[in-house]
């Protein structure tokens, strides 16, 4: 990777880590199309790596708030996903990576723009969880599905379930990604580089994120991660 180009990435990853500590998501949405563009191969990895330190410190920081039921259900159906995104991960060839991470993007931010209001009751959130653990670990987005469910809880819950669900997510990803051998050298070393850009946006958002409003920043992030997939869709 060019110095230009990890430039880019840093800023990206700095941007991201600064919307998703303030509204609950956002991070692999615009860090994914972007990186998808000129280097897919460090996808899922790379972004499953820096959003463990994010979203650990974002249920540390908001734990009061923390939906540990709803977060087990999530978990529940998270576990079967994860198995059916590394199949998916599996067949498709590197050369159509772009595609589906141009198509998750899009489908992601469609949905979470306009399917109306909802109250997530089991059979949603393990059904999220599901859908989350496909789409996570195959491209490294997993967001809007949770977001949906808890799109009308008060921010800090949102916030809080969100990132926990992600953790335990994540972390179950890595594992079933790393026993397999689809976790490389290059993807771990760029993810350790990129730390302290997740760090500045991190500790960004632990000061402003009482202040926004959570659903207009939702709009801005899904609007931008709409155009990056249409991006992304037509460079694959």
């Amino acid at each position: 990777m060019t110095t230009e180009l990890f430039i880019l990435t840093a800023v990206a990853v700095a941007i991201a880590s600064l919307v998703q500590g303030s509204t609950g998501m956002g991070f692999a949405l615009i860090v994914a199309p972007i990186v998808g563009i000129y280097a897919p191969s460090l996808l899922p990895v790379m972004l499953l790596i820096l959003m463990l330190p994010l979203n650990a410190y974002v249920v540390w920081r908001e734990r009061h708030a923390l939906d540990l039921h709803g977060a087990g259900w999530i978990t529940a159906g998270r576990i079967a996903g994860t198995v059916v995104g590394f199949w998916v991960l599996i067949a498709v060839p590197a050369s159509g990576l772009s595609i589906l991470i141009g198509v998750s993007t899009i489908a992601a931010a469609l949905a979470s723009l306009l399917v109306p209001a909802f109250t997530a009751g089991r059979t949603a959130l393990i059904a999220v969880g599901a859908v989350t653990g496909v789409t996570e670990t195959a491209t490294g987005i997993g967001g809007p599905p949770l977001v949906l469910a808890y799109q009308h809880r008060p921010a800090p819950v949102l916030r809080s379930t969100v990132a926990f669900c992600f953790l335990v997510g994540e972390i179950l990803s890595l594992v079933l990604l790393g026993v397999t051998g689809k976790v490389t050298g290059e993807q771990v070393s760029m993810a350790v580089f990129l730390l302290p850009a997740l760090a500045v946006g991190a500790l960004v958002s632990a000061a402003i994120h009482h202040r926004l409003s959570g659903r207009r920043m939702r709009t801005i992030v899904l609007s931008f991660a709409l155009v990056s997939g249409i991006a992304v869709l037509v460079h694959g």
